[in-house]
């Protein structure tokens, strides 16, 4: 052994150095290939873009499709709110008054079609924009286009006079347009609207617009078929899938850098896996068996650890994400006691928002929430119609209101829950908060997987009363002027049943602000106008809002160039490398 005199623990100093300055050297510099580790709870909801619904599958989407307009991701607040050209060569400014958009497409962007690389045509956006309509699996997203794009109202009510079969689908949509979509040669796309809407290509940012193949008009939507044969345009396609268990994604060999501003594609391959617990989880990004999570939320004594270590892997983002109690007013269930608002007003002042907030892992992650617009939303602003003390509840308030409607001696209410994360911790202190108020709550735990897809959007459920109350989260749909994306979905109804919004709730006052609010033409005009909607409707109290929440994100220590990606809540699987 030599002995580690002056010039040897120069020499040593002088090794050390320069391999550390050549590891950072190599952290800086992308690196192309390998497998990015990716570990969830629960399975995709689905690989169909049409009909795509929750935030953590856009991320999901963002590697295997591609849509007129998306966001680029960053660190930066700003940055990555700003919609940018994707398949289309940049953001149009409208014409004809507003009401006209028209698209250009970049060049050398393809599918991975069966025969080989095959070009994006602007036939393919109208066949995915006529696609979200279908009588077989719609599009949750379908609201915000089908009254504004002009003739699609028409075309879908045809539509769903067609049966639900491949072929009889295919034959729709082959022999019928949407009259306010032209697509005068293959490069240009021209939209033309109804009315005015400052916040369209926003729109256009969300998977249910991308373009579709023709060949998956020989599919039903989003079936095992449409899987096994998916056709990507992003830069990687699926190769396996079993379905609660594992997806792989590799290198789509029709996808070109040079087409793509937004998408890097540095690794080869993405390996999703689900089944995997949030404790399991984190230690396995710890441990660097594992690179990102997918549906994981970071447990509150975990992030505690993580943050008090001063974790430089943790990164925080604010997605204007909020969490509400709906109320069942469709049941029958106590005589239908829950379509009496004094019963819904009691529920707003018995529960506990700051009990919530601590057991989410305090005011990092959350904060009380009082409105239907969370923090990052044009609209949101400080009210409070049901106050109570630090935000922790008042039972004696509720008990008054509970004897006024005739319930002296309290109501006994269902509240399913899904079975993730802190979610069954928050349950049981919304449980233990409301029981001061003498309202007892039946808690039935559900599967993440079938809580939305099987329970909370079959209506059947919902009439026959399986649920009083239930817990439910919301993110805007798209980034920037969001508040549309907040409240038509979950808060109009016109006639025609909408996925999220449960029990059919309307206020036609509230649609005729919102309207305005869409067709402002200052930013300060439309926040104040999306101010009076969200107070309009608390007042109706068709939920309660419990928390607002920050995203908190953490990853493996391999994963260089971790930048969210606003859509997803995630750091974007397109553009991070592998320092291994």
């Amino acid at each position: 052994m030599t002995a580690l005199n002056g010039k040897n623990l120069l020499r040593l100093a002088a090794s050390l150095l320069a391999a550390s300055t050549a590891t950072a050297a190599l952290a800086a510099t992308p690196q192309m290939g390998g497998t990015l580790k990716i570990v969830g709870t629960a399975d995709i909801d689905h690989f169909d873009p049409t009909s795509a619904a929750l935030v953590t599958s856009n991320n999901f989407l963002r590697a295997i499709s591609r849509q007129l307009i998306s966001y680029e991701a960053s660190m930066d607040d700003d940055a990555r709110l700003q919609p940018k050209g994707d398949l289309a060569t940049e953001v149009p400014q409208p014409t004809n008054d507003g009401l006209t958009y028209t698209f250009t497409l970049r060049d050398g962007v393809a599918w991975n079609a069966p025969d080989g690389a095959r070009p994006i045509v602007s036939a393919d956006f109208e066949r995915g924009m006529k696609r979200m309509c279908n009588p077989f699996l719609g599009s949750a997203a379908l609201t915000y286009y089908v009254d504004l794009i002009e003739g699609m109202r028409s075309f879908c009510d045809g539509f769903a006079q067609v049966e639900p079969t491949a072929a009889a689908m295919k034959e729709y949509i082959q022999n019928n347009d949407i009259s306010g979509i032209e697509t005068p040669d293959d490069k240009t796309i021209v939209i033309n609207l109804t009315e005015k809407a400052g916040d369209f290509v926003y729109m256009l940012s969300l998977p249910t617009s991308a373009p579709a193949p023709v060949e998956v008009l020989d599919y039903m939507p989003d079936g095992p078929d449409y899987r096994e044969n998916f056709i990507a345009s992003g830069p990687y396609t699926p190769e396996t899938y079993i379905p609660d268990s594992t997806i792989k994604l590799t290198r789509n060999p029709a996808w070109n850098s040079d087409s793509d501003p937004l998408r890097s594609g540095y690794v080869d391959n993405i390996n999703i896996t689900f089944g995997i617990q949030p404790d399991a989880a984190i230690q396995q990004l710890q441990a660097g068996d594992a690179d990102m999570t997918y549906d994981i939320l970071i447990p509150p004594a975990i992030l505690q650890m993580l943050t008090a270590t001063g974790d430089d892997k943790l990164v925080t983002m604010s997605v204007g994400r909020t969490s509400f109690l709906w109320f069942n007013t469709l049941t029958d269930n106590n005589d239908g006691a829950l379509r009496d608002l004094k019963i819904r007003q009691a529920v707003q002042y018995a529960i506990d928002k700051a009990a919530i907030v601590q057991q989410m892992g305090g005011p990092m992650v959350a904060a009380p929430q009082n409105g239907i617009f969370g923090p990052g939303v044009l609209g949101f602003h400080e009210f409070d119609l049901y106050p109570t003390d630090n935000a922790s509840g008042d039972p004696e308030k509720a008990k008054e209101l509970l004897a006024e409607a005739g319930y002296p001696d309290g109501i006994t209410l269902k509240m399913p829950f899904r079975n993730q994360n802190a979610e069954p911790a928050i349950a049981q202190t919304i449980q233990a908060s409301l029981k001061k108020a003498g309202i007892n709550l039946e808690l039935t735990p559900v599967a993440p997987s079938d809580y939305y897809s099987k329970f909370m959007t079959n209506q059947e459920n919902t009439k026959a009363g399986l649920w009083d109350i239930a817990p439910v989260g919301w993110s805007p749909d798209w980034v920037g002027g969001a508040a549309r994306s907040v409240f038509q979905p979950q808060f109009t109804y016109n006639g025609t049943h909408q996925t999220y919004n449960y029990v059919d709730y309307n206020n036609p006052e509230a649609n005729k602000i919102a309207k305005e609010a869409i067709n402002a033409t200052t930013p300060e005009q439309a926040a104040k106008l999306w101010g009076q909607v969200d107070e309009m409707v608390m007042k109706d109290s068709p939920v309660v809002p419990y928390t607002t929440e920050n995203v908190i994100l953490y990853h493996g220590p391999a994963v260089e160039n971790f930048e969210p990606y606003a859509l997803g809540a995630q750091g974007d699987w397109t553009n991070v490398w592998l320092s291994r």
